[in-house]
């Protein structure tokens, strides 16, 4: 097996439009996931036990808590060669402008491709949550024989609308793909047979539909031929159809846990099943672990709290009578007496606050940082170093769908977000005069 010769690509995604407020002041990859890990910890933790190590990390927008991340976390002893860089979009001599979609950015990096010693070269995304060994769809990739190999998922029909769904043939060759196909007759031209997928060791279930997940693996000078020759910006609208037409494209079938975490809807459930009794990505895997930043924190302490179904990570302090069900507690949490928490996802804080700073803002009125005695949150998404007050409500109430930006509360894919840094006074609740639905 070849994978000392594999490179790695993360792609670390675009605005991050559909997450905002979370991508307001960071990039997809580096929002944080079920309490002390960040996104971009999946691909790489799925490179690193899959033998692969020389990884780069494309970035462009809001990078620098991922940057931070990356170096504070992913560094190699020097005699194995391993390495994750940040490939962050730059002004050269021979490119002037941003990153214009995912096959852009690979093409203005050519250059870290044609290492002699490279022989395939994986594509990935930074913003999925799945467990997956590459060395296995390496060797599928050598079996077939094929020039590229990307990695799919079983789907009903129900799930296809959202999705790039592929046909192939009874030796596992793509022979037709469609994206996010709409009606009957666009599925039947895409339908794979159930056989072949059953002979692939995965019951189909009614699952006659194989979604790409975005995973690509290319024999390098196949991939330097593919962007060399066009102007495509992207690979899953443009490079990869024209790989099929020109190109031996096999299929690596997976069939466990995947989840695209896109939007503010996506990543609050994904989360919350974490937190389930019953999660169906395990994070706790000898064999392949979730790897991310080591922090010098105490243990959590829990005074006369009632914990169900929950994710509590470290350095955080629950007071007496507060309840938590189904939800994440992300690190340093403070929360205070008789809070109630349930079905939601606190993200955390940065640091602790001294009793200077406490007793400072106090005295100006500001809340300290973490959640005060008796508020209530429920359904919602509170992101890091925020300061609620005592007897707030942190709930949607009108079950509204979206409203407009606020410092203090918003309403995405129907879940209440309290943004980055804000301050929620005692007391407060969800004005209607302030946040009126759009």
């Amino acid at each position: 097996m070849t994978v000392h010769r594999v490179l790695a690509l993360v792609l670390g995604g675009g605005r991050g439009t559909r997450l905002y407020p979370l991508t307001r002041d960071r990039s997809k990859p580096a929002v944080p996931l079920a309490g002390k890990y960040r996104i971009i910890d999946v691909p790489l933790s799925n490179c690193i036990n899959s033998g692969v190590q020389r990884i780069y990390v494309l970035t462009q927008f809001n990078s620098v808590s991922l940057h931070r991340h990356i170096r504070r976390t992913y560094t190699f002893d020097p005699f194995s060669g391993g390495f994750v860089e940040i490939l962050a979009a730059q002004q050269t001599l021979d490119n002037s402008g941003w990153y214009q979609g995912t096959a852009d950015a690979v093409r203005q990096n050519l250059r870290y491709l044609q290492q002699p010693d490279i022989k395939h070269v994986l594509i990935l995304s930074g913003d999925q949550l799945y467990r997956m060994n590459y060395a296995d769809m390496l060797a599928t990739h050598l079996e077939r024989r094929a020039d590229v190999t990307i990695a799919a998922i079983p789907v009903h029909e129900s799930a296809a609308s959202a999705l790039g769904i592929m046909r192939v043939d009874g030796e596992g060759r793509v022979e037709g793909f469609l994206e996010k196909p709409q009606t009957s007759a666009e599925l039947e031209m895409v339908r794979t047979d159930p056989a072949w997928i059953e002979r692939q060791g995965i019951a189909p279930a009614g699952r006659s539909l194989l979604a790409s997940m975005g995973i690509y693996l290319f024999d390098r000078d196949c991939l330097l031929d593919l962007l060399t020759k066009t102007d495509y910006q992207d690979f899953g609208r443009e490079v990869f159809p024209a790989a099929i037409r020109a190109k031996n494209v096999h299929l690596h079938p997976f069939d466990g846990y995947w989840e695209d975490i896109g939007t503010i809807r996506s990543y609050f459930q994904c989360n919350l099943d974490l937190a389930g009794n019953a999660p169906p990505f395990q994070l706790a895997s000898a064999e392949a672990p979730i790897y991310s930043r080591g922090r010098f924190l105490p243990p959590s302490r829990i005074d006369g709290a009632s914990i169900r179904n929950s994710l509590v990570s470290d350095g955080c302090l629950v007071e007496q009578g507060a309840v938590i069900e189904n939800s994440v507690i992300g690190l340093r949490c403070r929360i205070g007496r008789n809070v109630v928490i349930r079905n939601s996802v606190i993200l955390g804080n940065d640091f602790y606050e001294t009793a200077d700073g406490i007793a400072e803002g106090t005295a100006r009125g500001i809340p300290p940082l973490g959640i005060g005695e008796g508020t209530i949150i429920a359904g919602a998404i509170v992101d890091k170093n925020v300061r609620i007050g005592r007897r707030t409500r942190i709930i949607n109430e009108h079950g509204w769908d979206t409203t407009p930006d606020s410092d203090r509360f918003t309403i995405r894919d129907g879940v209440a977000v309290v943004p980055k840094d804000a301050v929620v006074p005692d007391g407060w609740l969800p004005e209607p005069g302030i946040v009126a639905p759009q």
